[in-house]
């Protein structure tokens, strides 16, 4: 009887407050307003900056310009179709204020948060979602402060590779900073997944050269420094993926040094040409040699020249941090079959090595560096396997003659083979989150393009790369078949949109991406965001 007599006294007061709320976010009847319309309400409801008011960094589905905020950060068109569930609103953040408001809002009407640096996520989860979402886009977030008295630097979230590596060159011709060859990618993700690039056999992982972070909680509250943070919040966002913890503001990294002068290298070789030896010495070779260079394999299907049919292309792509003269040396010791040659070399800046890493025309200015848009983006799909066994020569044959089988069209189906070893051997798994380290011998990269879209042919080229995929499985790591949380593959599992995803049910693609830390990266979850604010299909879930 009290319980009855309380909810008469109380319910009709818990209506009225309800009622007060959405009038305050709406400021109309919230029967008229739309959404994003709600949203944009809710922004200017919420603390600004008086100069800058919530609201005008957010662009809705009726804005003109929203078409164009949505595409400047879409990689991969797969995600562009009409069919893809559009964003109810995109905030540029300009300010931590903005950020702050943006949080409260998706909590408030119950909107999923992505978070998008460069929007070069493989699975799109940075700006697509299964539900009602908000994209924060991290873009004006790009200030990069570069200390040379204790070789530091502190760069923002939203700021890209290219910019970063630009800066770096701008104060000193013998200082670098090791991560991806991509100058498009943004930071915050990059960095939170790993970062791995054509120095890490020399210096290991971006994620061993950062020493702070900052990062704001589903609360709205910054920390300013890993001590603030915890250590085993830093820990996580190393590796772990620090969109499934906050919005990751900026990054402290250590610069480490370079010569003034590199070589770079670009060696092509048929099977006819002996491509499988090659392949099955670079194996032997690639992860014990100086660890000075790093030799990347991109192994393509192409036509015959003379005869019909197709073969196989294998390109011996080098960097390393020397002259020719000590290059050819180290490889007439230990790689002489390549038979590399001075005419093969090309001696450059380590910041014109970035250029002729990103694939841009020889001789093309740094500048390149700096374009954050691309114009040419097409269709596709990126898996990782990791190899532990160097594969015999017969597995060589075998897999190049299915890549041939898979490839209906030339270069649809290729391979990028990166090698492991050096400094990556040293680092203990569990030193951050990043657990693949010791025991690989290189990383293997899938690609899949086309070029039209529609559904059907899309059904058509994942059938082919997830066969060929399947077919890799007898030469990679197994229990887990392990992958790189940085190239996202929802064919290794996902959880159900929403607050509800479980340990267990995350374990799937848990135990693929980080192995023995997966169990701690959930427990770090479950105290930093408790009700799972940060979520994705395959985010880290609280353990209940």
């Amino acid at each position: 009887m009290k319980m009855k007599f309380w909810l008469r006294q109380t319910f009709p007061t818990i209506i009225i407050i309800y009622l007060i709320t959405i009038q305050r976010v709406t400021s109309s009847p919230p029967s008229l307003l739309s959404l994003p319309e709600h949203f944009l309400r809710c922004l200017d409801n919420q603390p600004s900056d008086h100069r800058s008011p919530n609201s005008r960094t957010a662009v809705i589905p009726t804005n003109s310009s929203f078409s164009t905020n949505l595409m400047n950060g879409v990689r991969n068109l797969r995600f562009a179709s009409a069919s893809t569930r559009k964003p109810e609103a995109i905030v540029a953040a300009v300010t931590e204020t903005h950020i702050r408001a943006t949080i409260s809002c998706c909590k408030l009407l119950n909107l999923e948060l992505r978070i998008r640096s460069g929007g070069h996520d493989y699975e799109g989860f940075s700006y697509t979602s299964p539900v009602p979402f908000v994209i924060l886009d991290m873009y004006n977030f790009n200030k990069i402060d570069i200390n040379m008295k204790d070789e530091t630097v502190w760069i923002q979230a939203g700021a890209s590779l290219g910019e970063l590596y630009y800066n770096i060159a701008r104060k000193s011709k013998v200082h670098a900073f090791p991560a991806g060859v991509c100058p498009k990618v943004g930071a915050g993700g990059h960095f939170s997944g790993g970062g791995f690039g054509n120095l890490m056999r020399k210096y290991g992982l971006s994620i061993d050269h950062i020493i702070d972070a900052q990062i704001m909680d589903a609360n709205g509250k910054v920390y300013r420094n890993r001590r603030a943070m915890g250590e085993d919040v830093f820990w996580a966002i190393r590796g772990g993926g620090g969109g499934s913890y906050g919005v990751i503001l900026a990054w402290k990294l250590k610069l480490v040094r370079v010569p003034e002068k590199v070589t770079v290298f670009k060696l092509e070789r048929t099977v006819k040409e002996g491509a499988i030896d090659l392949v099955h010495k670079w194996q032997q070779v690639a992860p014990v040699i100086d660890r000075d260079l790093f030799i990347r394999l991109e192994i393509k299907p192409i036509n015959r020249k003379v005869s019909k049919g197709k073969t196989i292309k294998v390109s011996f792509i080098g960097m390393f941090l020397g002259l020719p003269e000590r290059l050819l040396n180290i490889t007439k010791h230990s790689f002489p079959e390549l038979h590399l040659t001075k005419s093969d070399c090309l001696v450059k800046k380590w910041i014109e090595s970035s250029v002729f890493w990103a694939n841009y025309p020889e001789k093309a200015p740094i500048e390149l560096l700096l374009k954050r848009v691309s114009t040419n983006e097409y269709y596709w799909k990126r898996t990782s396997d990791f190899v532990q066994t160097p594969i015999s020569k017969n597995g060589l044959a075998k897999i190049f003659q299915t890549m041939i089988d898979h490839s209906p069209f030339p270069r649809r189906v290729w391979m990028q083979w990166n090698p492991w070893g050096g400094k990556m051997g040293e680092i203990a798994s569990d030193a951050t989150a990043f657990v693949h380290r010791g025991g690989n011998v290189f990383m293997i990269e899938h690609f899949m393009n086309w070029y039209k879209p529609g559904d059907e042919l899309e059904e058509k080229f994942l059938a082919i790369a997830r066969s060929f995929k399947e077919a890799m499985a007898p030469f990679v790591s197994q229990n887990p078949r392990e992958a790189f949380f940085n190239y996202r593959d929802v064919d290794i599992g996902v959880t159900t949109p929403g607050y509800n995803a479980t340990y267990q049910g995350a374990k799937v693609y848990g135990d693929s991406y980080f192995k023995g830390n997966y169990l701690r990266l959930v427990k770090i979850k479950a105290r930093f965001d408790r009700t799972n604010f940060f979520r994705s299909q395959q985010g880290i879930p609280v353990l209940a």
